[in-house]
C-alpha cells in the first residue's frame, strides 16, 4: 500500500497493492498500521455504501463536532469525481478543495480527515461507493455546503447533475461559520 500526501495537509491518497491473476484480484483496502505511519490514528466505527446512476451528485456534507467524521472513501464499482473542501478555520488552505477521480480499476482511496466537507459526482451508471467513518451518523450534526458555490469554485464536470432537495439547500460559503478551528 502506497500513501501519498496532497496539496492540502491531512488529505491522503492511498494506492493499494493489487494482486491479479486469472481468478480475479486481491488487495488490502484498509491497514491501520500503514495509516499510523502517516500520523493517522483514528479508528473507523461505521461503514457506508451508496449506489447511484451517472450524474448523481452527493454533497458537500460534514458532521459538526462532537459528531465529526473522518472518511476513507473508495469505489467498489464505476467511478466518481471525489471532492474534499478544507473547512478548518486555522488551515492555510481554508476554503480550498481537492478533487480526484476514484474508480474500480485503479482502486485508489481518499482519506478525508475531520474538518472537511465531502461530496462526489458519479461518472458511470450503477456506481457503488463505500466509505469508512470515524463516528456514527447523527442527523442533528449534519450540515451541507451548497455544491456549486462560486467562492469554492469546484468544476464538477456536469452542468445539470442529479441532486437531492437537501443538497440543493446547502449553505453558501460566504455565510458559513465553520465549527472547526
Amino acid at each position: 500500500m502506497k500513501i501519498h500526501t496532497t496539496p492540502i495537509k491531512g488529505l491522503l491518497v492511498i494506492k493499494p497493492r493489487v494482486f491479479e491473476d486469472e481468478r480475479g484480484y486481491f488487495f488490502e483496502s484498509y491497514r491501520k498500521d500503514a495509516l499510523s505511519e502517516h500520523g493517522y490514528t483514528e479508528l473507523f466505527v461505521q461503514d457506508n455504501e451508496s449506489k447511484s446512476e451517472k450524474s448523481v451528485l452527493r454533497g458537500l456534507h460534514f458532521q459538526k463536532p462532537p459528531h465529526a467524521q473522518a472518511k476513507l472513501v473508495r469505489v467498489v464499482k464505476g467511478s466518481i469525481l471525489d471532492i474534499a473542501v478544507d473547512i478548518r478555520q486555522s488551515s492555510e488552505t481554508y476554503g480550498r478543495h481537492f478533487s480526484i477521480t476514484l474508480d474500480e480499476k485503479d482502486k485508489r482511496m481518499l482519506l478525508i480527515p475531520v474538518g472537511f466537507a465531502h461530496g462526489f459526482v458519479t461518472l458511470e451508471d450503477e456506481t457503488i461507493v463505500n466509505y469508512k467513518c470515524t463516528n456514527v451518523y447523527t442527523k442533528e450534526a449534519e450540515q451541507t455546503l451548497i455544491w456549486n458555490d462560486e467562492q469554492i469554485g469546484i468544476d464538477w464536470g456536469f452542468d445539470n447533475p442529479i441532486i437531492s432537495e437537501k443538497d440543493l439547500e446547502g449553505e453558501p460559503f460566504a455565510t458559513f461559520k465553520s465549527p472547526f478551528k
